[in-house]
């Protein structure tokens, strides 16, 4: 790697971990805790790429990238950034970033995703339509999360929300599908133009569907649920889709099922599937980035409270049940119950037990997955697999990943394995046919903690 690099951050420990990094790359490096300087380096015509922090002393790294771009036509600038929203994210896309990492990020990605950067001539700074930017459009979206997963979405969403693509947006219902349909068109270009939700009543009759286009007026169009629709209902989507012509609106559609098993099935019509699935946004469950609960939950108290509710926060044993919990609601759920905590709490802060009060009533298993049951365990790894890979858009996953997966596999299947047989190690062992002397290694290494376990029944 080749190249002089200017790096920003008011972290300490980031500047000298980047500098230190980046150096035994072969780069040069400037480090400064201070967007002025940053801006002074940069108008004085040094550095091959900028890596920026977004909150600063001195500024706000986001809002220097249009006079980076102006200044210095070409220079590629990745942003870093603890403010892990989809704010930040399409911020980022529409400033023309190179390149945008939550932190914590991972170091050996960052370096490949600035090799990349220096390598590739930087394309022009695209103009992008007058109007309303992102921070003007509803800054309060409930799209929050620091799990990688979310921050993929996030960079997913970025990057297709000015094309001309169809998306498919599936996940379990309470997700937040039709939330992510609305942002795509909220920070388009085309968020001066109308956004319809189709239903099925909307396509009734001879006129529905030039009903529809004719509302929509080049804005977009959501068809919710389109799984649920009839088969009479899909053909005359297929049929208005094959009609649109200049000024066409932007098709989006949700689906919490399955719709290529149901397609297989014959349950959807193949061509509507092909012209629904220009871009699938695949929303993850929440127990499928646990870490963020406990952010969501603060997100709904601060909503609440800004409401007119009580202020209200969790204490340490009652925001462990909280994240514990199975949540086959998802998003949906959780804020129905943080909302209700917020009223029914006697004090400022929310207990275990009434947490337990509040998810007595409500399931704690997994929910019924549309076209997920009776999937084969090997397809559940391969989709997460393919996920993992698409979260690093285009760029190899950082070096190690065999040991990396292993590891995520082996932790959970252990400690199941010590539930069920009561955390006796040697039935342990003969139940996973390993060596005892191995499994009390593997413990060890994995850091499993091993306390009197519960024998599963």
């Amino acid at each position: 790697m080749d190249g002089t690099v200017l790096v920003a951050d008011d972290d300490r420990t980031i500047r000298t971990v980047l500098t230190q990094a980046l150096t035994r790359a072969g780069c040069k490096v400037h480090a400064t805790s201070s967007i002025v300087t940053l801006m002074r380096w940069v108008d004085e015509g040094k550095g091959d790429l900028v890596i920026s922090d977004v909150i600063m002393p001195d500024g706000n790294g986001l809002e220097q990238l249009p006079k980076i771009a102006e200044a210095r036509p070409g220079l590629p600038v990745i942003v870093i950034s603890a403010q892990n929203t989809i704010m930040t994210a399409i911020q980022a896309a529409e400033a023309d970033a190179y390149d945008y990492l939550p932190k914590p990020f991972d170091l050996p990605d960052l370096m490949k995703r600035a090799a990349r950067a220096l390598e590739v001539k930087r394309r022009a700074p695209a103009t992008r339509a007058p109007g309303a930017n992102a921070t003007e459009q509803g800054g309060d979206l409930p799209l929050v999360g620091r799990t990688p997963v979310m921050q993929g979405l996030y960079r997913l969403v970025a990057r297709v929300m000015n094309t001309q693509l169809p998306v498919l947006i599936t996940g379990e219902s309470g997700t937040g599908k039709s939330l992510i349909a609305r942002a795509v068109h909220d920070f388009s270009d085309r968020r001066s133009l109308p956004f319809i939700v189709v239903s099925a009543s909307d396509l009734e009759g001879m006129d529905g569907p030039s009903t529809v286009l004719s509302r929509a007026k080049g804005g977009s169009i959501l068809f919710d649920e389109v799984s649920d629709l009839s088969e009479e209902a899909q053909g005359r989507i297929v049929r208005m889709l094959d009609t649109l012509g200049d000024n066409a609106p932007r098709i989006m559609a949700t689906s919490q099922s399955d719709l290529m098993g149901r397609m297989e099935d014959g349950q959807f019509r193949e061509d509507l599937f092909y012209r629904l699935g220009g871009v699938t946004v695949d929303v993850p469950s929440l127990r499928e980035r646990v870490d963020d609960i406990p952010l969501l939950a603060d997100h709904f108290l601060a909503r609440a409270e800004r409401d007119g509710a009580p202020l209200r926060r969790f204490g340490d044993a009652a925001l462990d049940l909280v994240r514990a919990y199975s949540w086959p609601g998802n998003v949906r759920q959780l804020e129905n119950a943080v909302r209700r905590l917020v009223f029914t709490a006697s004090e400022d802060e929310i207990t275990r037990a009434e947490v337990e009060m509040v998810l007595g009533n409500q399931p704690a298993i997994e929910p019924l997955r549309s076209g997920g049951e009776g999937d084969k365990l090997s397809a559940s790894v391969n989709k997460h697999l393919r996920r993992y890979f698409d979260l690093h858009g285009g760029v190899l996953p950082p070096p190690g990943l065999y040991n990396r997966i292993l590891k995520e596999v082996e932790g959970p299947l252990i400690e199941i394995a010590l539930d069920a047989t009561g955390g006796n190690q040697a039935k342990c062992a003969d139940l996973l046919g390993i060596n005892r002397n191995t499994l009390r290694k593997k413990i060890t290494d994995l850091d499993i903690r091993v306390t009197r376990r519960r024998k599963l029944m």
